[in-house]
């Protein structure tokens, strides 16, 4: 028992010299750890104090430059502003002495005047108004030069580009025109035929007439048979009835009213398909059935010699070429010039000029505004508002002036030539006028001893804008005026 406790003694000493050595080591560890800490602690505070007072430093000296600076602004704007009042000064001198000059002038200026009045003996007034009456004329006479020099200048620039952009679009456009009458020509394949189409007791002939509206002639032309109406949908249907009835060799009332319903068949068949293609031929894709139908009845339609439907067709096509050339919009021109004489179609069944009763079909079928307005003003019924009226006047002029395109009258022909005539001769001091190139030329002799170069310039434009204002003629007139001086002297 007495060892065992010896024992358990021992041991417990042991553990406790273990404990305070664990316990002292731990001490020191601690101590150590903390100086450690405290050492590290220092070397960064250092570190931060260092990097302070250099960020400090790098301040301080931004802080300097910026005071520097200011304080050279500042001396600069006290500079200026001493230059500044300075040259207020200057020019308060100058100020005064450009007043002492001003009073010193007008007094030099007084006793002038009242000099030049004493030596020319007229008063300030007198002389003012021969100055100004001077100056008028010599303004009036430069006036008219400028004038001359800047349509000079005009038409080197404008008739160049127009000739340019109408030969262009004439160019483009050849159409084939077609010269029709009132009266069309059935050929026969024998004279017995005739014989045949007036039947018996003249049956079949009334018929024919009072079926298709037409007037038959049948005379001594040899195998041949006249169409006479001023219709020429008519004529054209009467037309094709008895080519049929002649291919078929029956010819009775009956069969007559068979083949004049087939052959008024084509012929509306043929005014659609005619309508139809015009719309295509353009690209015009969304035109009206109806509008499209009364189109394409001025395939059978005449003005002055002139196809309507080609005419249209081709005013449709120059007005969106020059569109084209223009700027401005292709589509809209191409269906006004499609449509400027789609009243013509109708003009000779209803109360109304082509231009009135094309704006209400137009309209009617719902045509845009600008369409309409194009139809109403292609004639100068309404005044032009815009570019695609001026472009549709314009194709219309073209289209229908061009030589070879209408036949005129001879008796609208020979007035035309003697207005213009007339015209030139109103004038004084010309000596002979002559109405040349069909009338597209007036010719103007003047004496020589009564208009100058200036004045003829003048002439010519007052002529000009006569003709615009009182004849109406296709295409354009040019005015010539000729002023020559001859002088002659014999050699004996």
């Amino acid at each position: 028992m007495t060892i065992l406790f010896v024992r358990q003694k021992a041991k417990v000493e042991v553990l406790e010299k273990n404990e305070q050595k664990y316990i002292q080591d731990f001490k020191e560890k601690e101590s150590f750890l903390k100086k450690e800490a405290l050492i590290s602690a220092r070397e960064e505070l250092h570190q931060e104090k260092m990097e302070f007072d250099e960020m400090s430093r790098e301040k301080k000296l931004e802080f300097d430059k910026i005071k520097q600076d200011l304080l050279k602004q500042k001396d600069d704007l006290t500079q200026k502003e001493q230059d500044v009042i300075n040259k207020e000064i200057t020019l308060s001198k100058k100020e005064d002495e450009i007043e002492q000059k001003e009073d010193y002038l007008a007094d030099a200026i007084a006793k002038q005047i009242t000099e030049l009045e004493r030596v020319a003996q007229m008063s300030r007034d007198e002389a003012k108004d021969m100055l100004l009456s001077q100056l008028k004329d010599e303004l009036a006479a430069e006036q008219i030069q400028l004038i001359r020099e800047n349509e000079l200048k005009i038409k080197e620039t404008a008739e160049e580009k127009a000739r340019e952009i109408l030969s262009q679009t004439m160019q483009k456009c050849a159409i084939e025109q077609v010269i029709e009458t009132s009266v069309s020509v059935v050929s026969l394949p024998s004279d017995e035929m005739k014989g045949r189409i007036i039947g018996r007791e003249g049956r079949n002939i009334r018929t024919l007439e009072t079926l298709t509206g037409v007037d038959l002639i049948i005379d001594d032309t040899p195998e041949a048979v006249v169409l006479s109406c001023f219709d020429p949908i008519r004529r054209e249907i009467a037309k094709l009835t008895i080519e049929k009835l002649i291919q078929d060799g029956r010819i009775h009332p009956v069969r007559i009213e068979e083949v004049y319903e087939k052959s008024t068949k084509e012929v509306e068949n043929k005014i659609k398909q005619e309508g139809e293609r015009a719309a295509v031929d353009l690209g015009i894709m969304n035109l009206n059935k109806e509008l499209s139908k009364t189109l394409g009845r001025l395939y059978y339609r005449t003005s002055y010699g002139q196809n309507v439907l080609k005419h249209s067709i081709e005013v449709g096509q120059i007005a969106g070429m020059l569109a084209s050339e223009l700027g401005s919009d292709v589509k809209l021109a191409r269906r006004a010039g499609l449509l400027h004489d789609i009243g013509k179609a109708v003009d000779q069944e209803q109360e109304g000029t082509h231009v009135q009763l094309g704006a209400e079909l137009a309209r009617r079928y719902g045509e845009k505004e600008a369409v309409v307005h194009a139809i109403e003003a292609h004639h100068d019924d309404v005044a032009c508002n815009s570019l695609t009226d001026a472009l549709v006047k314009i194709a219309d002029t073209i289209s229908a002036g061009r030589p070879g395109a209408r036949r005129d009258t001879l008796e609208i022909y020979i007035k035309r030539l003697k207005k213009l005539e007339e015209i030139a001769n109103s004038y004084e001091g010309i000596k002979q006028s002559f109405a040349v190139q069909a009338g597209r030329e007036v010719r103007v002799v003047v004496q020589p001893n009564v208009f100058d170069d200036i004045a003829s310039a003048k002439l010519a434009r007052d002529i000009a804008k006569r003709i615009e204002d009182e004849l109406e003629y296709p295409g354009q007139i040019r005015v010539t005026v000729v002023r020559e001086a001859r002088v002659t002297e014999i050699a004996k």
